[in-house]
């Protein structure tokens, strides 16, 4: 990951509040995540952005996390026209047609039981992979389950915000 100062870092700090605002929604659909962090610019590297992700992660209410997980569409079921969500759960592309639907009815069972999507940081996994980490927690208590989603969130946020101020031309 990048840690110093990038040209995408530097048009991130300079952009205007609503420029930066939608950018920063675009890494995570929670409106107080993202506004922490538009208040703390200018980022002097991009590890210091990062570093106020993660805080501002540790602080959202379970409100908060809701709209957070809001943003993501289900594990194998990515948003039609959205390339990061088809290259975050590419996992998925090749899984076989019973894999696939597994994921649906395990997807639906967790739903059911969470009141929200599953959520896992899907990049570098596999179909496989994302099936047995529903499995397991799917037997969590709802307050474990909301910790590790924190926790996955906070992971997608520190890959979207690296690829943000690694683009060297705004979208």
């Amino acid at each position: 990951m990048t840690s110093g100062t990038t040209p995408g870092l530097t048009r991130f700090n300079t952009s205007a509040d609503s420029e930066a605002l939608a950018a920063l929604h675009e890494v995570c659909s929670s409106s107080a995540w993202g506004s922490k962090i538009l208040a703390q610019r200018p980022y002097t590297t991009a590890e210091a952005l990062f570093l106020a992700g993660d805080a501002a992660m540790a602080e959202l209410t379970a409100e908060d996390l809701a709209e957070a997980m809001a943003g993501h569409p289900p594990i194998g079921r990515p948003k039609a026209g959205d390339p990061t969500s088809s290259r975050e759960q590419s996992g998925m592309a090749d899984a076989s047609a019973e894999l696939k639907t597994e994921m649906l009815e395990l997807n639906l069972a967790y739903q059911d039981r969470f009141g929200h999507v599953f959520l896992i940081c899907a990049t570098g996994l596999t179909g496989e992979q994302m099936r047995d980490a529903l499995r397991q927690r799917i037997g969590n208590s709802p307050e474990e389950e909301r910790e590790i989603v924190r926790t996955e969130l906070g992971k997608i946020n520190r890959i979207r915000l690296n690829r943000l101020v690694e683009e060297e031309s705004s979208a």
